[in-house]
């Protein structure tokens, strides 16, 4: 069981919008909330679960507005957590903007579709796409498509509808890895980790079964194959459409799609990764007058790969000024607002060497750094290049009209937090 009301508050803690599902909470209960919150705050001992008698508020914030769920029993927190941020998200495909003018201008709508999310305590129908098949919404009206709620609804396969057609049946699948790294001065790696996604864009008709083959070296191991091109996964999330118990017994990935776009799965690999950009800077003061930075920065993966969009932030003195730059390719911005210079690289090849020369002044009277550089940081994009080395071995669609339909793969490898200090 989930929460007992759910409630949106503005930011000063005056509530919006409540909806009691079980009729155990008092209104007057709210109020207690934004007193409890700001006392915590004072006291450095803010958590996302506060207790006021025997009514606990578990709350998250987005934007201007508080959503707050309360309830009187040792509910699932993580389940109420999920349906808060689920709700802002259902909330945000309908408004495109969650913040207080669009709950003010939409009353009438945000009370329906809290009446479709939850009932009783448990929730519902989180599914946009499906909700706007009988929530429709023009302006600030709220009109009721049909005359009853369509069967999707209440099918075992909720998230898609039934009698979508396509003249052209395709699937896109995109592989997005993202690098997470952090390298010390010596310039040994301290973390290094992948976090993945397979993203799908799905134009099927009918109502298809998928299946998806990858390099799962599980899979390699159940199947007697060699392990030398599988991946480990780890932390594997599905989405709600995929058969888990068909992947538990023998790894394969069988599910029928939403239509459109959505997230099949997420998984991390904790594998050692060798900098796919390396950095290395060297900073000289000169009698407290001028602060001279040299930063070269080498491609270290693959030549046939090229990295697109590279931006790279190097931290400078915070009373720096009239900035000077050379760089062997592209362009370098100051940014005194963030006391970063930003170098930028429209296209980047692996294997290849630059060099970004920075010249600062500085005041007479300097105070000398008390705390270590900030990192630098890197952004990228790297297309048709995984790290990991996962693969799609293969996608089966069934469908029993029995057309052809063609998927289409794309890999995309790109910095996530990518760090490297100087000091």
């Amino acid at each position: 069981m989930s929460a007992s009301a759910v409630f949106i508050l503005d930011v000063k803690g005056k509530p919006l919008i409540s909806r009691n599902y079980k009729g155990d909470i008092a209104m007057s209960e709210i109020e207690h909330f934004m007193p409890l919150l700001l006392q915590r705050e004072e006291e450095g001992a803010l958590a996302p679960l506060l207790s006021h008698g025997r009514v606990h508020f578990l709350w998250i914030k987005h934007s201007n507005l508080y959503l707050v769920a309360t309830t009187l029993k040792n509910a699932n927190a993580s389940l109420v957590y999920s349906f808060l941020y689920k709700t802002v998200e259902v909330f945000s495909e309908y408004f495109k903007e969650l913040e207080e003018e669009s709950i003010r201008d939409n009353f009438v709508i945000v009370y329906e579709l809290l009446d479709e999310l939850m009932d009783f305590g448990f929730p519902q129908t989180t599914d946009s796409k499906i909700l706007q098949e009988y929530i429709t919404q023009q302006g600030n009206k709220l009109e009721t498509g049909k005359s009853r709620v369509p069967p999707t609804v209440t099918n075992a396969v909720s998230w898609r509808s039934e009698g979508i057609k396509y003249k052209k049946n395709e699937v896109f699948i995109d592989v997005i890895e993202s690098v997470n790294l952090l390298v010390n001065a010596n310039g040994s790696v301290l973390l290094s980790e992948i976090v993945g996604t397979i993203k799908l864009k799905v134009f099927l008709s009918g109502m298809p079964e998928l299946r998806l083959g990858l390099n799962d070296r599980v899979l390699f191991e159940l199947t007697g194959r060699s392990k030398n091109k599988s991946v480990e996964l780890e932390d594997v999330k599905f989405h709600q459409c995929v058969r888990l118990s068909r992947f538990d017994n023998d790894r394969t990935i069988s599910f029928i799609p939403p239509d459109g776009d959505f997230e099949l799965m997420s998984y991390r690999l904790s594998t050692q990764v060798k900098p796919l950009i390396w950095i290395e800077s060297v900073i000289e003061k000169f009698s407290h007058s001028r602060v001279e930075i040299m930063v070269k920065a080498k491609g270290q993966f693959k030549k046939q790969s090229v990295a697109n969009g590279v931006e790279i932030s190097v931290p400078v003195p915070s009373d720096a000024d009239s900035p000077r730059f050379k760089t062997s390719v592209g362009s370098a911005k100051y940014m005194p607002e963030k006391n970063v210079v930003i170098w930028s690289i429209k296209s980047f090849p692996g294997g290849k060497e630059y060099l970004m020369r920075a010249h600062f002044g500085l005041p007479s009277v300097e105070k000398e750094e008390v705390e270590g550089r900030p990192p630098i940081g890197v952004k990228f994009e790297i297309p048709y290049f995984t790290v990991s080395g996962i693969q799609v071995r293969y996608m089966k669609i069934i469908e029993k009209s029995g057309y052809q339909a063609l998927p289409w793969v794309r890999y995309i490898t790109q910095s996530g937090d990518y760090q490297l200090r100087t000091s």
